[in-house]
């Protein structure tokens, strides 16, 4: 028999795929569980904006024609948005798309990546993909402003003359953690220009704190900057697979290179574009989402349950010492969470913000198995 693990190269040889969300329809087919709630991917509980829907109905009618490969029109709608050249837009097939193409143009064995321990489980998967070396720097303690958050003194102590890419996660996910922009935009000046440094930006829309920056603004000054949006979270389009990046136009030049022709189908170009111009569907998601977010704390709270202060649309709550064993009898009452073990956090879980019944039947559940 051939080895065939054996003939892979060295990073994808022990790596371990990422594990998404359970859908719904497999814990309903399972359990046999009907009208069960998922609230375990950080989906928009608002939904698309109708006018994405309905642009994406209309673009159904061309499914026989090639999308556009260079994305012109969405391009034009971002680069309008953020004050840049259609030239510094990169689409991808969702933000993680773009996360996997950074790693395969800077990255390589003897080559090296840095982000924090706590991180986007995806940062350490493209890196050992490409069998460059991953360091995870020590997140903040847990009793600290931002529990679990990034370090940046410690993230910069880690960069060497090896290191072509850092990560960092604006706010991070699971931990709903954040950076101020004095903070951030110290730490890009650290970092040695000829180290890409990429701000992950997916849940970006949500955060309402005043000094939240938008690095997108710095290009100019830090032409090693790139910064990645998703269309998944605010804009609810996570079904349709949606991302990109702003950047240097030299930048974004080398990531194209890497880019797969036609990677962002016509469906979502249609959906995206018009997603863009639903200001008020974004704004109506941030109220709900903010209104959640008090909901969720506020019920974990007068319920003794610990959890760490979150500006995304999830919390990620400490369950005590059998967190698997609290997720599986959450699943038998029909309600989906997300285990974060993976994430070095093994006594958490994360619940997405849902509208206000799935919350609330979220906390019924809880009480429901902390009884039992």
């Amino acid at each position: 028999m051939v080895d065939f693990t054996a003939l892979a190269v060295p990073g994808v040889q022990a790596l371990r795929p990422y594990q998404p969300g359970k859908p719904v329809e497999a814990l309903e087919r399972e359990l046999g569980i009907r009208e069960a709630v998922k609230l375990a991917s950080n989906e928009n509980a608002l939904g698309p904006s109708p006018r994405a829907v309905e642009a994406a109905s209309q673009a159904l009618r061309a499914l026989h024609i090639y999308p556009d490969g260079n994305g012109f029109a969405l391009k034009e709608a971002l680069a309008e948005r953020h004050g840049v050249a259609p030239e510094q837009i990169t689409l991808g097939n969702g933000s993680n798309e773009v996360l996997e193409l950074i790693a395969r143009s800077w990255l390589a064995p003897g080559r090296n990546a840095v982000y924090s321990q706590h991180a986007f489980a995806v940062y350490p998967l493209v890196v050992q993909a490409v069998s460059a070396e991953g360091r995870a720097a020590p997140a903040r303690a847990a009793d600290s402003e931002q529990p679990y958050g990034h370090d940046l003194g410690a993230m910069a102590a880690m960069v060497d003359a090896g290191t072509r890419v850092v990560f960092v996660a604006n706010p991070n996910n699971p931990t709903g953690t954040w950076l101020d922009g004095e903070a951030l935009e110290r730490f890009i000046a650290q970092v040695p220009a000829e180290t890409l440094v990429v701000v992950d930006e997916a849940y970006a829309e949500y955060v309402e704190q005043p000094d939240y920056p938008d690095p997108t603004q710095w290009l100019g000054r830090f032409p090693n900057l790139l910064v990645t949006r998703s269309f998944s979270k605010i804009h609810g389009l996570a079904g349709l697979r949606l991302g990109y990046s702003v950047s240097s136009a030299a930048v974004a030049d080398l990531v194209n290179r890497v880019r797969q022709p036609f990677n962002v189908n016509a469906v979502a170009q249609a959906a995206g574009l018009a997603a863009i111009g639903d200001t008020a569907h974004v704004a109506q998601s941030v109220r709900m989402n903010r209104e959640g977010l008090r909901q969720l704390g506020a019920g974990l709270q007068q319920r003794g349950i610990g959890f760490i202060p979150s500006v995304g649309n999830f919390i990620t709550f400490d369950v005590g010492e059998e967190p698997g064993a609290v997720y599986e009898r959450l699943l038998r009452e029909g309600v989906i969470v997300r285990p974060v073990a993976n994430y070095g956090l093994p006594t958490h879980l994360r619940v997405t913000v849902g509208t206000a019944a799935e919350n609330e039947r979220f906390l019924r559940a809880l009480d429901a198995v902390r009884q039992t």
